[in-house]
């Protein structure tokens, strides 16, 4: 019997063929699992690490797309030792360029070739769904469904929820991963992730506050994204700025990197918890990293022949759209040179852009993640009549 049929009559006997991720330590899941499988699971966690390192190694190797991937986070859903072991083979998407795990819709993309993904728009529920692959017509029914938002309309302005299901958008779900939020004119729009950042805080007094907080209702205030208005309707595409609060410019710069998150906290739990600044909770604050990363939109240039403004997308958008657009590192901001390399000013970091109704492309590379990288593009959908 190969590997891989080993594997999947593992991942049938658990009961866990349907959802393709890891089931927390500590949840109802495992600790059902752990009662039913009993006798059996010994003979899985007895394997030689050895043993096990070269099964997961060739299983990893072999998978490198969905539907097949499932094969690893099986791996890692049979029991501790096979989920640790999976956590050392399996890369984050900065080296893979791979996206496995639910984890890794929120580390940086790869700095070599962007992830390509494509985002479906259902106009009568307000549901955005974001998939992994070039396009429908091209992945079909194997599409690996990776976030999904929900608009709601409130009288201060727009908010789209995310989601790591495509349904469920309760915010004291452990589905619910973050939410955009606009203003009254849609001309400015807040990211929050329900997630700390990775990086260490120093925080002074000023800035702390009571230790009682719930993890469910904690929001992260980590990007804002700026649209210029347009007092004289000139022609042309919108303009946006991106100010990455979670990333430093110097992750681009040479020799530079980021943090990535390991794993989600427990959700839905009141904990006493370390004292933490105003950007935990629901106040807003603004994380402290002194100069963090500013993206804007690369300008386009106008085309005599075809009358319009034109961008190299590389074949990923054909159909003109003022939604379209790509974001790059802003070299300098307030008259201050950010000392980014030449090559990485011309980097797209972002593109998204309209291929048919309804059916628009998103890709996305590093420093961002996938959830920011989605964030962003839902700006795009919301309406901003001031601003074309």
């Amino acid at each position: 019997m190969s590997l891989k049929n080993i594997v999947k009559n593992k991942y049938k006997a658990i009961g866990r063929r349907g959802r393709s991720h890891i089931a927390p330590e500590g949840s109802s899941v495992s600790s059902s699992l752990s009662t039913n499988e009993g006798l059996n699971q010994s003979i899985w966690v007895d394997l030689p690490p050895e043993l096990l390192l070269d099964i997961i190694q060739r299983i990893e190797s072999e998978q490198s797309l969905w539907p097949g991937r499932r094969d690893v986070v099986a791996c890692a859903s049979v029991c501790k030792s096979w989920r640790e072991m999976t956590k050392e083979v399996v890369k984050v998407p900065e080296l893979s360029g791979l996206i496995t795990f639910p984890i890794s819709l929120r580390q940086p993309g790869p700095r070599d070739a962007p992830i390509q993904c494509f985002i479906k728009r259902e106009r009568a529920t307000g549901i955005y769904r974001l998939y992994l692959g070039l396009s429908p017509a091209l992945s079909g029914d194997k599409s690996k469904l990776l976030l999904s938002a929900k608009r709601v309309r409130r009288a201060t302005g727009a908010e789209f929820v995310v989601s790591l299901s495509g349904n469920d958008f309760s915010r004291s779900s452990s589905n619910y991963i973050g939410k955009l939020r606009s203003n009254f004119l849609g001309t400015k729009f807040t990211v929050y992730e329900n997630q700390p950042p990775p990086f260490n805080r120093k925080l002074p007094p000023s800035m702390q506050v009571s230790p009682w907080v719930s993890s469910s209702s904690s929001s992260y205030n980590i990007a804002s994204i700026l649209y210029e208005l347009n007092v004289l309707r000139t022609r042309g595409p919108r303009r946006m700025q991106c100010i990455m609060h979670s990333i430093p410019i110097s992750a681009i710069q040479e020799g530079g990197k980021i943090q990535s998150p390991t794993e989600f906290t427990n959700q839905g739990k009141k904990k006493k918890k370390p004292l933490m600044d105003f950007c935990s909770g629901n106040l807003g604050g603004e994380s402290v990293i002194k100069e963090p990363l500013i993206l804007k939109n690369k300008s386009p240039r106008w085309h005599e022949q075809l009358q319009c403004w034109c961008l190299n997308f590389k074949g990923r958008v054909t159909v003109a759209s003022v939604k379209n657009f790509q974001l790059v590192a802003a070299a300098a901001e307030a008259g201050k040179n950010m000392n980014i390399p030449e090559e990485e000013q011309d980097r797209v970091i972002l593109q998204f852009g309209k291929i048919g109704k309804d059916i628009f492309t998103m890709d996305y590379r590093y420093p961002i993640s996938a959830f920011q990288a989605f964030a962003i593009c839902l700006s795009s959908f919301d309406t901003k009549p001031v601003c074309e």
